[in-house]
């Protein structure tokens, strides 16, 4: 898919699988998005899920022809992952007139769950400060 998705993801690798009114589902590769300990760094992990997040809730936002803006953005970490590439799943768990939130799955290769994202936005009109 081809999407705008800005300076921070193109740096750190992120790129759109797959989008549906449902679900958006994106990854990003652990390398060049390692700590120091070669883990990938959470910072990282939080980025992919504040940028699958807020898409979906732009997804949204459009139909009413508004954009949405992160407000608020909490994540847990499980499991330290060294290569391959980690891949977001984001899915609504609401979708309201103001306000939307969205929790992001975050699976290594193997499919084992490496974090959960949780986002909410706020959706202003277009040109809003």
């Amino acid at each position: 898919m081809d999407l705008n998705l800005g300076e921070l993801a193109s740096k750190l690798g992120i790129e759109i699988l797959d989008q549906s009114p449902d679900h958006l589902v994106g990854r990003m590769p652990v390398a060049g998005n390692r700590q120091p300990f070669g883990r990938l760094h959470g910072g990282a992990t939080a980025a992919l899920g504040e940028t699958l997040g807020s898409l979906a809730a732009t997804e949204h936002a459009s139909g009413q022809g508004r954009i949405a803006v992160g407000v608020d953005l909490n994540i847990t970490h499980y499991l330290g992952v060294r290569d391959g590439h980690v891949t977001g799943t984001a899915r609504p768990l609401h979708l309201g007139e103001h306000l939307t939130s969205h929790e992001v799955a975050m699976e290594d290769d193997s499919g084992r769950l490496v974090a959960t994202v949780r986002i909410t936005n706020m959706l202003l009109d277009r040109g809003a400060r």
